[in-house]
């Protein structure tokens, strides 16, 4: 919403259910996903509202306590205040944020503003979605589990000032509907094509393995059945790469679209801010439809 010519408003929501087992980081994950969807848009966060589900009958009061905490100490990093919210006695806990952000009404980044030939940038590692399942089924070592939870938790902020300095096409975070659904959102609003290069892909360490196991959520399924429709998978392409790009995100990374021109930029801009990944994952195009196959 434009306040002024130099200040618009940017609101969003989000919340959902436990992926983690420890309240503390769940409430992490929780912040960091709501918040990246302000900096999907290019915009700066400044204040956040908490939203708590929590069976008082079942979790005693400290549980939520801890669950503040977490979300509480992501949001000093991102330099938000959480100003308020409200909580409920409910079947099961729920954690998430409204987030209020401002930008500059120029400079807002939209998903659907890329242009011919744009490279494809992703700031995350992929496999979230098939981790976070193993981790529920007991079927992830200690380390693996620390190690997808503090990918989880990391703020996209970084990333976003990375791309604020270069200048990028288009944006958006890769959360639920996974890096195929989010980049053919992307690709079918700016009315391209799109190439994803699956040997280009950052992966969590142990996810590959966890998708060979069969392990992987629902909606991953769901995605393919949805997102696949008409995709031309090239020669060698697995099911579990298939389910790899249909593996839906927790507080993934954001996909930049940039020109050829400034890719360079970009990535040496990610990697000084030390994002987990900087990569280039496929491009747009005037031909039509979707196409997965090998880059290199």
């Amino acid at each position: 919403m434009r306040l002024t010519d130099e200040i618009a408003v940017i609101q969003t929501v989000d919340f959902f259910m436990p992926v983690v087992d420890d309240p503390t980081d769940f409430g992490r994950i929780a912040a960091a996903n709501a918040l990246s969807d302000v900096y999907a848009m290019g915009g700066v966060p400044i204040c956040a509202l908490a939203i708590l589900g929590l069976p008082i009958k079942k979790l005693p009061a400290p549980v939520g306590a801890a669950i503040m905490a977490g979300a509480g100490a992501v949001c000093k990093e991102a330099g938000v205040q959480i100003v308020g919210g409200h909580s409920i006695d409910d079947t099961e806990p729920k954690f998430g944020l409204s987030v209020t952000g401002t930008v500059h009404p120029d400079k807002l980044w939209r998903n659907s503003a890329g242009q011919v030939g744009d490279l494809l940038v992703l700031t995350k590692p992929l496999g979230s979605g098939c981790m976070t399942t193993a981790i529920k089924r007991g079927a992830l070592d200690e380390a693996a589990a620390r190690n997808v939870i503090e990918i989880m938790a990391s703020l996209n902020k970084t990333a976003a000032d990375a791309a604020r300095s270069v200048g990028v096409s288009a944006a958006t975070d890769v959360t639920g509907f996974s890096l195929l659904g989010h980049s053919r959102e992307m690709a079918d609003g700016a009315g391209l094509g799109l190439d994803l290069w699956i040997d280009a892909l950052p992966v969590i360490t142990g996810a590959i393995a966890t998708l060979e196991a069969g392990i992987a959520p629902g909606a991953t399924g769901r995605n393919l059945a949805h997102f696949g429709e008409g995709v031309q998978w090239g020669e060698g392409i697995s099911p579990t790469d298939e389910k790899l790009l249909a593996d839906p995100q927790t507080s993934g990374g954001l996909l930049f679209a940039i020109h050829p021109d400034r890719a360079d930029a970009l990535i040496a801009a990610l990697n000084d801010a030390g994002t987990l990944a900087a990569d280039v994952v496929g491009s747009l195009s005037a031909t039509p439809g979707v196409r997965v196959h090998a880059h290199r």
